[in-house]
């Protein structure tokens, strides 16, 4: 049996520095899930946008001491012109989409068509659906999301790939699965034989809705008339409603997650089994080369741990003036700025965190990144920055990318993970810092539930999961003494009287990551558990 062509639809993928064409954690996983797939040489396409301006540029105002989000137009050297476009209707106007290519050739990805509307036939209005990634004006995000779903799947058969499975990674790319429900007649039987889902939001409330007669009017349901579409997602239009009654089969993205999206989804008549597959990242891409060449070597595994702890801190002293020294136990928090992950949890008790910085007994490295809509996100960056001003050894650093983001996980010593459990659907920065021997430390929650063994490899941040009924400010008080008492009598002892414990611990990591979080693991267990089936 020959394994199905693919079209991966994402609505951001990380792929390569060159290529600002994504915000965080979502984008990471499809970037990691094109690389495995190119180096696997399996039948599968990437879809996703073209951001003109990307995600937005965080800088720190040197006067008010606050984090500024500026837009820069963006160049993509790397892209090729396969001389492709789709004409589609979004709010009755015409829209020319275009797609620019990007082959395998290039970085060793599967192959990856990007949608981009700004472009000379378009007037300006419409050429901006393609300028900012999740751009907070709804209509301009049901456009973008018509792009990509219709316009993704027109520019496919354009380029005359025979698709017999679409994956939608996380519901934005939606209207696809209405393009195929228009192509097969209204059989939704049919669209199901061909549409599969990837969950990623744990928490009922921010999966995304719009009024279902609004995206009527914007030509997001493909012609289906507006009452079907209602029986799909309901009138306050749910995208992840829909697509579990849409398609065949869908993932959460760990086990636990998994659990939790079968339980948050109980209640959906009609939608499909939820399977879990967990995350991963992409060795090759993440992994820093060095590592596999100290082997099983440990005084030659904690000197490569230290010098890449300098090129860190080389990049720390360049960017914010922060001198650290690569003697100290280094802890690094780096991943999006949003209230449930809770930055601020290690500031809670401040004369006990100064104690341990004024004492050089550790260093703390904060990076990431706030939707330029959330307000809690920016104000907790903000807190971020004036306690990097408060206290010695901290600093934050602006501009998260794929490049700062390989300097952290390479130089960490700890990755700090301190999400509010369950509402990590999976995270994978553990993942990739774990590669490079950093011990991830971290809340008992989305991959650190199957990856994270307490005192082997890492440590878990209060494994009393059964305590999530109690009110929260009690979940973040024992949370913060289970982090804080594991600090100070397990993780700093160890670091600087047990060399031979911590580089063991370290291996431990890096064997863990290599032989499970891999993301070739991740890609082959999509194509048993949710493409094939689907082979027609």
């Amino acid at each position: 049996m020959s394994l199905p062509m693919v079209a991966y639809f994402s609505m951001e993928m990380a792929i390569d520095q060159s290529l600002y064409t994504y915000a965080g954690g979502l984008g990471y996983l499809a970037g990691s899930h094109m690389h495995s797939a190119g180096y696997l040489d399996l039948p599968l396409v990437g879809v996703t946008m073209l951001w003109s301006y990307g995600y937005g540029i965080q800088t720190i105002n040197s006067t008010t001491n606050t984090v500024e989000l500026s837009y820069e137009k963006q160049q993509f050297p790397n892209l090729q012109d396969p001389g492709i476009s789709a004409e589609i209707t979004i709010f009755g106007q015409k829209v020319i989409v275009k797609a620019f290519h990007l082959p395998r050739s290039i970085f060793g990805t599967a192959p990856i068509y990007f949608l981009t509307t700004d472009i000379p036939e378009n007037p300006p209005e419409i050429r901006e659906y393609s300028g900012k990634l999740y751009d907070g004006t709804e209509k301009t995000r049901i456009a973008q999301e018509i792009i990509l779903g219709i316009g993704g799947l027109q520019i496919l058969r354009k380029a005359g790939i025979p698709i017999q499975v679409v994956h939608l990674n996380e519901g934005h790319a939606l209207p696809a699965a209405f393009q195929l429900l228009a192509d097969f007649g209204g059989d939704l039987n049919k669209v199901k034989e061909h549409l599969v889902f990837t969950t990623h939001t744990p928490v009922a409330a921010g999966n995304e809705a719009h009024s279902a007669h609004l995206l009527a009017d914007a030509g997001f349901f493909a012609g289906t008339s507006v009452e079907q579409a209602i029986q799909l997602g309901g009138d306050d239009f749910s995208l992840t409603v829909a697509a579990l009654r849409m398609s065949r089969i869908a993932n959460g993205v760990s086990q636990l997650h998994g659990q939790v999206a079968n339980n948050m989804w109980s209640w959906v008549q009609g939608r499909c089994p939820i399977v879990a597959i967990t995350n991963a990242v992409d060795l090759r891409q993440w992994q820093d080369p060095r590592i596999k060449a100290a082997g099983q070597d440990s005084q030659a595994l904690s000197t490569l741990k230290k010098t890449m702890k300098q090129e860190l801190f080389d990049q720390v002293k360049q960017r914010i003036g922060l001198q650290l020294n690569p003697d100290v136990l280094t802890l690094v928090w780096a991943r999006r700025f949003t209230e449930y992950k809770r930055a601020w949890l290690i500031f809670q008790d401040e004369a006990r965190l100064r104690k341990l910085l004024e004492n050089n007994k550790i260093q703390l490295l904060f990076s990431g990144k706030f939707h330029p809509e959330d307000t809690a996100g920016k104000n907790m960056f903000n807190k971020v920055i004036e306690y990097a001003e408060q206290f010695p050894n901290v600093g934050i650093l602006t501009g998260y990318d794929l490049s700062l983001s390989g300097y952290l996980k390479r130089g960490a010593d700890i990755w700090l993970n301190t999400p509010l459990r369950p509402m990590e659907a999976s995270g994978t920065s553990g993942m990739s810092a774990n590669m490079n021997g950093a011990l991830h430390f971290s809340t008992y929650d989305g991959w650190a539930v199957e990856g994270t063994f307490h005192g082997i490899n890492g440590f878990i941040i209060n494994e009393n999961s059964g305590d999530d009924y109690l009110p929260v400010e009690e979940r973040h008080r024992q949370d913060y003494e289970s982090m804080m008492s594991q600090l100070e009598d397990i993780i700093i002892p160890a670091y600087y009287g047990n060399t031979p414990q911590w580089t063991h611990w370290m291996r431990e990591a890096i064997q863990t990551a290599e032989a499970y979080f891999h993301s070739d693991r991740m890609v082959i267990e999509y194509y048993n558990r949710l493409y094939k089936t689907i082979c027609l």
